[in-house]
C-alpha cells in the first residue's frame, strides 16, 4: 500500500496551520477519492467544546456532507498522525479503504496525546473499565433492535 505524499503533506500543513492559528491542536486530516480530495479536517475540539471534534471525525462529516453519503468506499484517510480509537473506529464505519498517518501514536504521546489507556480500557470486560458501566433493562431495551428489524425503510450500514 502506497499513499501519496501531496495529501499527506496536506494534512500535515492543515494540522500546523491550526496550530498557529489558534483554533486547536496539531491534528489535521484529508479525505482522498478518485485522487481528489473532496474534505478537509482539523481538530476543534477546544474551539468547539465538542471532544468528538478529532481532525478525522471531522474530515469525515464533512466528507460524508459533500458527498452525500454515509459509506465512504473507494475514500481514503490522510491524517497527520496515527488514529485514536475514536476516529479508527469512525474511519471504520465509514467504510474508508485505507488510512494514511504521518505522526505515529508513541509520537502523540510524546506531545502530551496519550490514547495508550483507551486501547486498554477497550480490551476490559466492561465491568472492569475505569469509568463504570452495567447492562439495565435490556428486556426492554431490545424492542429497539425488534423495531429495526422491522422497518421497512431500513438502510443498513
Amino acid at each position: 500500500m502506497q499513499g501519496n505524499p501531496i495529501f499527506m503533506e496536506k494534512a500535515i500543513a492543515l494540522a500546523t496551520e491550526n496550530v498557529v492559528s489558534g483554533r486547536g491542536g496539531p491534528f489535521g486530516a484529508v479525505i482522498v477519492k478518485s485522487g481528489e480530495i473532496v474534505a478537509s479536517g482539523t481538530n476543534l475540539v477546544t474551539a468547539t467544546t465538542d471532544p468528538t471534534a478529532h481532525a478525522e471525525v471531522v474530515a469525515l462529516r464533512n466528507a460524508a456532507t459533500a458527498l452525500s453519503t454515509f459509506d465512504l468506499s473507494g475514500c481514503e484517510v490522510y491524517t497527520s498522525c496515527e488514529p485514536c480509537p475514536m476516529c479508527l473506529a469512525a474511519i471504520y464505519w465509514s467504510h474508508c479503504d485505507a488510512i494514511f498517518y504521518g505522526n505515529t501514536s508513541a509520537d502523540a504521546a510524546a506531545a502530551g496525546f496519550d490514547d495508550a489507556f483507551l486501547y486498554e480500557e477497550i480490551k476490559r470486560p466492561a465491568n472492569q473499565r475505569s469509568i463504570p458501566s452495567a447492562n439495565l433493562l435490556r428486556q426492554e431495551a431490545i424492542s429497539n433492535f425488534e423495531a429495526w428489524r422491522m422497518y421497512a425503510g431500513r438502510i443498513d450500514y
